[in-house]
C-alpha cells in the first residue's frame, strides 16, 4: 500500500502527462521542476512553457500523430520539447547529436518527421522542415499557450526510440504515454522517490530511456531534475553540489571517470545517496570502492530500449547481490525461456522475456512495447505471445535474482553506449577495397570494451588503418568508430564456411 507521501494513482487508468502536469501545478507550483544550463522553470513555468510549445507545433501545422524529431543538447529545451509534442499529441523522436550525417538521414528517411528541431539547422543538409534552436525558442515565448489540450489517447504512438540491431540499421521502438510515464509512477508509488529527491539527468536526452528516468519521473515524485550539460567528472561534481543531487543514473564509464579524477572529493558527492549504474557491467571491486569514497555503493539493473528502460533492478532495501541485476519490477513479469518459448528450471539459461503481470495487484497494468515503426513482421516476431522477446541470455536464481549471461548476440558496449558489430561492419564493408571484415569488443577498463575491426582487404589493392578509420568517422557516431584497425590474410571459418567471430574475438584479446 502506498505510503502517506506517495502519490495518489489510480493504475486502473491510462497515464497521460495532463493530469501528472495539473496536479504539480496544484501542489508544488513553485517549487523548480528542471534545471539546465539556460536556467530553471519552476512547476507553473514548466506547465505553461509545455503549453506554449504545444502553442507553437500547431502554428508550424504539426498535426496529431505526426513525428517530430528533436536533435538537442541536454538542457531544459529538450525536456519541454517532449511534453509539447505530447500535449500537441505529435511522436517524439530522438535524434542523438552526436551521429553522423548518414546516421541522421537514415532515422529521418525511416519516421518521415513532419518537423525537426536542430542545435545546429546548418549542418542537417537536406533534411525535412528544420528549425534551429534560436528559431524555436523565439516561437515558443512568442506562443500564447495552448488551450485546451487537444483530446490524447494515452495508449497511441507517442515516442519512437531508434535502437540499433542486428542488421546493421537502427529500429525504431513504439512507445505509448502510458508506457513512458508508468515505470515513475510505479516508482513513486512504492516509495523509491519522493519530493526531497534532485535528479541529475547525465546522458543525452533524446534517448527516450533517459527521459523516462529523469525527467518523466521527476514530475510524477514533485521532485527536481537537473539537466547536466556536459558528462565530465568536473562539471558533474559541480551539479551535484550546486544542486544537492540526492539520485543519478550513469553508464559505467562515468562511476569510474568520478572515481579517479584527481579533482573529484568526497564531499563532492556526499548529498548522493541513490546512486545507479547501468548500460554495462561494473567490477564489484569499483562499486565497493565507490561506496568507500562516496558513501553509498551504486545499484544496477536490467533495462533496454523496448522496456523503455528499467525491467529489472537491485533495490537498496535488498542486500545487493553481485553481478545480479535485480528482481523484475513488480509491474513487469519477467521470464526466462527456451527455444520453444517453454520455460526453463531455475538456475538455466534461455531467452530474457517480459510482459504484463497476470495477476495480483499489477495485472494488465503494463503493456509492452507498441512494435517497431514501418516493421511489422519484425513486431510480431518479438511480441509472440505478448511478451517482448529481447535476444539477451540470462537466468533466475532461487531467491528470483536476475542475472544476464550475454546482452544480444555480438554487442559491445563502450562507455554504456551499444555498439552492434553489424553497423560498422556494414559501413566497411561497403568500400571495395575491404573483402571481408569482423568487427568484435576488447575488454577496457575504463570504457567496458572499445571497438576492434577485423579487415581482409581486397585483392591487388592497398588500404591503410587511417583510411577505414577516415571513413568510419565520416559515416558513424564518434563512440563506434573503432579504436582498432587490425589486418588479416584470411579469417578462420566455422564447418558451415561463416568467420568464426569466437577465434577473432580471441585474436583482439576479448
Amino acid at each position: 500500500m502506498p505510503t502517506a507521501e506517495a502519490p495518489s494513482i489510480d493504475f486502473s487508468r491510462a497515464l497521460s502527462l495532463r493530469p501528472l502536469l495539473d496536479r504539480s501545478v496544484a501542489e508544488v507550483p513553485d517549487k523548480t521542476a528542471v534545471v539546465g544550463a539556460s536556467g530553471r522553470l519552476s512547476y507553473v513555468e514548466l506547465a505553461d512553457e509545455v503549453a506554449r510549445v504545444a502553442a507553437a507545433l500547431d502554428g508550424l501545422g504539426v498535426q496529431a500523430g505526426d513525428r517530430v524529431a528533436v536533435c538537442l543538447p541536454n538542457d531544459v529545451d529538450i525536456v519541454v520539447a517532449l511534453m509539447g509534442i505530447w500535449a500537441r499529441g505529435a511522436v517524439f523522436v530522438g535524434v542523438h547529436t552526436v551521429l553522423a550525417p548518414p546516421e541522421k538521414r537514415y532515422l529521418l528517411d525511416d519516421c518521415d518527421p513532419s518537423l525537426f528541431l536542430a542545435a545546429d539547422p546548418s549542418e542537417e543538409g537536406d533534411t525535412p522542415r528544420v528549425i534551429g534552436l534560436d528559431e524555436w525558442r523565439s516561437r515558443v515565448a512568442c506562443a500564447d499557450p495552448l488551450d485546451p489540450w487537444p483530446e490524447v489517447d494515452p495508449l497511441a504512438v507517442a515516442a519512437i526510440a531508434y535502437t540499433s540491431g542486428t542488421t546493421g540499421h537502427p529500429k525504431g521502438v513504439m512507445h505509448s504515454q502510458h508506457n513512458a510515464l508508468l515505470q515513475g509512477a510505479v516508482a513513486s508509488f512504492r516509495g523509491s522517490y519522493d519530493a526531497d529527491d534532485v535528479f541529475l539527468c547525465v546522458q543525452p536526452l533524446t534517448i527516450l530511456n533517459l527521459q523516462v528516468l529523469n525527467p518523466l519521473t521527476t514530475v510524477q515524485a514533485l521532485a527536481t531534475c537537473a539537466i547536466a550539460d556536459r558528462p565530465d567528472p568536473v562539471s558533474l561534481a559541480r551539479w551535484i553540489r550546486q544542486e544537492g543531487v540526492t539520485h543519478f543514473a550513469v553508464v559505467p564509464t562515468v562511476a569510474y571517470d568520478l572515481l579517479t579524477h584527481p579533482e573529484i572529493h568526497p564531499e563532492d558527492l556526499a548529498s548522493v545517496t541513490k546512486p545507479r549504474v547501468g548500460g554495462a557491467g561494473m567490477p564489484e571491486a569499483a562499486k565497493l570502492l565507490f561506496e568507500e569514497r562516496f558513501g553509498a555503493k551504486p545499484a544496477t539493473s536490467y533495462a533496454l530500449t523496448e522496456g523503455p528502460t528499467l525491467v529489472a533492478r537491485q533495490d537498496l532495501d535488498r542486500p545487493i547481490i553481485e553481478g545480479s541485476c535485480g528482481r523484475p519490477l513488480p509491474h513487469i513479469e519477467v521470464m526466462v525461456l527456451d527455444d520453444d518459448d517453454q520455460p526453463v528450471p531455475v538456475g538455466e539459461v534461455g531467452e530474457i522475456c517480459f510482459g504484463p503481470r497476470r495477476d495480483g495487484r499489477w495485472a494488465g497494468v503494463y503493456p509492452t512495447m507498441l512494435g517497431y515503426w514501418g516493421r511489422p513482421e519484425l513486431s510480431a516476431e518479438t511480441l509472440r505471445g505478448g511478451m517482448v522477446h529481447s535476444g539477451d541470455l540470462g537466468r533466475f536464481d532461487a531467491d528470483g535474482e536476475l542475472y544476464i549471461v550475454e546482452r544480444r548476440s555480438q554487442l559491445i558496449i563502450r562507455g554504456g553506449n551499444n555498439i552492434y558489430p553489424a553497423e560498422i561492419e556494414r559501413v566497411l564493408g561497403a568500400d571495395s577495397r575491404v573483402a571481408e571484415c569482423c568487427v568484435v569488443g576488447r575488454p577496457d577498463d575504463r570504457l567496458g570494451e572499445v571497438v576492434v575491426a577485423f579487415v581482409q582487404p581486397a585483392i591487388g589493392v592497398e588500404v591503410t588503418a587511417e583510411d577505414l578509420i577516415g571513413l568510419c568517422r565520416a559515416n558513424l557516431a564518434s563512440f563506434k568508430v573503432p579504436s582498432e584497425i587490425c589486418f588479416v590474410e584470411a579469417f578462420p571459418r566455422s564447418p558451415l564456411g561463416k568467420i568464426a567471430r569466437s577465434q577473432v574475438q580471441t585474436m583482439a584479446g576479448g
